[in-house]
């Protein structure tokens, strides 16, 4: 009976290593899950703000072309 103690305690520190791992699997796959969220949203935002930025250029260059063809006119 001298080694069941020692063992109880190994598979008492082992149980306990093992429920870390699982709360630290299950705290990264719910972070994981968040980034991934919010990296979707950012993707979309971006093809957003890259869409009105080409419109916005396409706004000002046929300014600029009306502004020249006003200077040319006579």
């Amino acid at each position: 009976m001298e080694n069941a103690a020692p063992t109880d305690t190994v598979l008492t520190q082992l149980e306990t290593h093992v429920d870390e791992l699982l709360r630290l699997c299950l705290s990264l796959r719910d972070e994981n899950r968040s980034l991934r969220s919010r990296q979707e949203l950012l993707v979309v935002e971006r093809a957003e703000l890259i869409e009105k930025t080409e419109l916005a250029r396409n706004r000002v260059e046929a300014m600029i072309n009306r502004l020249k063809a006003m200077e040319s006119s006579p």
